[in-house]
């Protein structure tokens, strides 16, 4: 059966797959790979699971968790042996996974999308459109499937980079029976996964990660984020941490009564704000030199006070603080929680009442490989194999699923279609020019990595 990939990233974007709703997007997938002749995969995170991993709290409610799917096509090309088969996701890979001569190679998206406030779009955000370059705005009932880009939920972060994955897969297959492909005896093993939650943390990688779903190991894998056909070697983490400061309530006309929690935490939000400044120049790393401030800290949410005329006796803040690669969360932690002592020493009333600084929701851990990983090479050379510029692999100042991979000893290296610039936001859009070049680049990169591999 031939892949047509614009249908399916259209169709593929169709689908509200929003936190915990990747279930019907899931079933897609497996179905477009099985059709394709890949052996299906599925397995389904499990907070049990999860609970192990250090990125997620001991308590993940598990109804936000249990039973989101995540689904993977394998196949086995040239010298490969014929073992993949169809699983359920409950059962561990084997003993002998591990003397598994096959090279392996992940080709990996995420499923999830974030929402969309149907209000700020010019069209139905789960419903894709095409436009020409030129006419972003222009009206949707004149889109034309012919145009050059696709807007949807999705387009970029990443269900296209998904899509191109799977063109890639069959194109290499396609190649190897027809000759234009030349892989060792080894063979090849391409496995295109279709993971949920990542937006949530990375639920369907980070479980795969600590729960081999598959007879046989992973060696390497892409990740198809948008990153403007750029290799990512290096994310950032991220340590989600709140904060409770508790004050002394009073009438608004007497306010001298009370203890006001406003200009205690302005003091902790300035000391976290210069803590920021000092790590952006104390805290060095080669690839992230050019980030106007490459570890940010960020207040996302306050809330204070109960009443108007009430002097506001309690504080809740949430920050996402910035963890560089070569650190860890705990370590960064511990740096923060130092500034917000010296906030409290230097105040009577935060040392007879201490704030208290906790981290909530999942963590990031910061991820890299060295920029000679031979996926990291495969990647280069696939690029140059396709006409494309041979780009020098940067840093990002956000997470993904690569930091699970790497974290089970598997090298992984971000590259995909589209630019982060586009996700999260309203009319999300995606060059299709770009999608079918990721194909054409990852494609060549899996070939390169088998033959490198055999070397």
């Amino acid at each position: 059966m031939p892949f047509d990939m614009r249908a399916f990233a259209a169709e593929l974007c169709r689908h509200r797959s929003t936190a915990g709703e990747e279930a019907a997007a899931a079933a897609f997938v497996a179905e477009r790979l099985a059709d394709l002749g890949f052996e299906t995969y599925a397995w389904d995170a499990h907070p049990a699971v999860l609970a192990d991993h250090p990125s997620f709290p001991d308590d993940l409610d598990a109804a936000a968790v249990d039973g989101r799917r995540s689904v993977a096509g394998v196949l086995e090309l040239g010298g490969a042996g014929d073992d993949g088969g169809a699983s359920d996701g409950d059962d561990a890979a084997p003993e002998s996974a591990a003397a598994d001569p096959v090279p392996t190679l992940v080709l990996n998206g995420h499923l999830d999308v974030v929402p969309a406030e149907a209000a700020e779009w010019s069209s139905d955000p789960f419903e894709p459109v095409w436009r020409d370059a030129s006419e972003r705005n222009a009206d949707p009932a004149a889109a034309d499937e012919g145009c050059d880009t696709l807007t949807a939920r999705g387009a970029a972060d990443m269900k296209c980079g998904l899509a191109a994955c799977v063109g890639a897969a069959v194109d290499v297959r396609d190649g190897v029976a027809d000759g234009a492909v030349d892989l060792p005896p080894s063979g090849l093993r391409l496995v295109v996964e279709a993971v949920a939650g990542e937006e949530d943390g990375g639920y369907g990688a980070a479980t795969a990660a600590l729960a081999n779903p598959y007879p046989f190991e992973r060696d390497a894998a892409i990740v198809a984020e948008p990153t403007e056909l750029r290799p990512v070697v290096a994310c950032e983490g991220s340590l989600m941490a709140r904060i409770e400061i508790d004050g002394r309530s009073a009438h608004a006309a007497t306010r001298w009564r009370g203890e006001d929690v406003l200009p205690r935490f302005e003091a902790v939000r300035e000391a976290f704000a210069d803590l920021e400044t000092e790590r952006g120049e104390s805290v060095s790393h080669p690839l992230y030199g050019s980030f106007a401030v490459p570890w940010p800290v960020v207040c996302g949410r306050v809330e204070a006070g109960s009443w108007a005329s009430t002097v506001p006796a309690t504080l809740e803040a949430e920050f996402r603080i910035g963890v560089a690669p070569g650190e860890t969360v705990a370590e960064v932690e511990a740096a923060f929680r130092e500034r917000l002592d010296d906030v409290v020493d230097a105040d009577p009333w935060l040392r007879d009442h201490p704030p208290r600084f906790e981290r909530f929701s999942v963590q990031f851990e910061p991820a890299e490989v060295a920029v000679d990983e031979p996926v990291v090479e495969a990647v280069r050379a696939g690029l140059v194999a396709t006409g494309l510029p041979d780009v020098e692999p940067r840093g990002a100042t956000y997470g993904a699923d690569s930091r699970h991979f790497v974290a089970a000893g598997i090298p992984a290296v971000l590259f995909g279609p589209g630019t982060i610039d586009e996700a999260h936001y309203p009319d999300e859009t995606i060059a299709w020019e770009e999608v079918v070049r990721a194909r054409d680049a990852i494609a060549a990169a899996a070939g390169r990595f088998a033959r490198d591999y055999a070397a």
